[in-house]
């Protein structure tokens, strides 16, 4: 199975990994990208359990629109670890697919 970015989600993952580091990233914006390249589950207590690849992260949800300079970073981590970043193909191949 191949995961296929939007141009919004590329637009988020350039904002992500862009220096200097964005101020106006949105949460809404990386939930949705987070959910399309990997798994966001909310739980009870508002906060939110995100696995991308083999990381798995537990955050509070923003207080505010937009993301922490620390969660840019996170965020940051976690895609470049299962291969997405600005350099990356907008697309990931699992092991064994073809062209």
């Amino acid at each position: 199975m191949t995961n296929h970015l939007n141009n919004h989600h590329r637009d988020t993952v350039a904002a992500i990994f862009a220096h200097p580091t964005s101020h106006n990233i949105r949460w809404v914006d990386v939930v949705s990208l987070l959910a399309a390249v990997g798994e966001v589950e909310e739980k009870h207590d508002g906060r939110f359990r995100i696995t991308v690849g083999t990381e798995i992260e537990v955050f509070d949800r923003s207080h505010h629109k937009d993301i922490s300079i620390e969660q840019v970073v996170d965020f940051r981590r976690m895609l470049k670890h299962a291969g997405y970043g600005p350099d990356a193909p907008t697309t990931v191949k699992t092991p064994g697919e073809e062209d």
